[in-house]
């Protein structure tokens, strides 16, 4: 069975900018769905998740600036104090950009554990801003949803990197 993730000797091809941006734009999309209950403790940051992926794979399209402004807008929206997601953002950018040689090297899964601690990380700070503004700290469960981005990347590393495989490889792998 041919692998649905791209391998490191896999040549991609570059991704598109406005591909970039029309996933950015589900991702905002997709955080602002509203769900309750168990759906609500269990929906990760997709725009994070966006963010992380495109940092990761695309750092000349996607950096710490595209990052903050990603954050205003995921600020305005969900009318959190003002700030709080911009610098979590860009923070998960540079630290997408520091890691990044890192990240790539591993497979999907291995990379899920890379992700989980930054999206984690991420998470974190966007409490300590939220406990510092005043707010009071939340349960446990607050941590689960970077969890389960980390579980959502392998899935979300196959759907974004499809449009970026050569067309020569999907002709391949549909003749076995």
């Amino acid at each position: 069975m041919p692998s649905l993730a791209s391998r490191p000797e896999e040549i991609l091809k570059p991704a598109q900018p406005w591909f970039v941006a029309l996933t950015l734009f589900a991702g905002f999309i997709a955080n602002l769905l509203p769900v309750s209950g168990y759906a609500a403790m269990l929906k990760p940051d997709f725009l994070a998740l966006v963010i992380l992926y495109w940092c990761i794979q695309e750092p000349r399209l996607m950096g710490v600036g595209v990052a903050w402004f990603a954050g205003l807008f995921m600020d305005v929206a969900d009318a959190t104090l003002f700030g709080q997601h911009a610098l979590a953002y860009a923070f998960l950018a540079y630290a997408a950009e520091y890691f990044r040689r890192r990240v790539l090297r591993f497979t999907l899964w291995h990379q899920a554990a890379q992700v989980a601690a930054l999206l984690v990380l991420c998470a974190g700070l966007v409490l300590l801003v939220r406990v510092v503004g005043g707010a009071p700290v939340p349960r446990w469960t607050y941590f689960v949803p970077p969890l389960v981005g980390a579980l959502v990347w392998p899935l979300l590393s196959i759907v974004l990197q499809r449009p970026q495989r050569p067309a020569r490889a999907s002709r391949t792998s549909s003749r076995r």
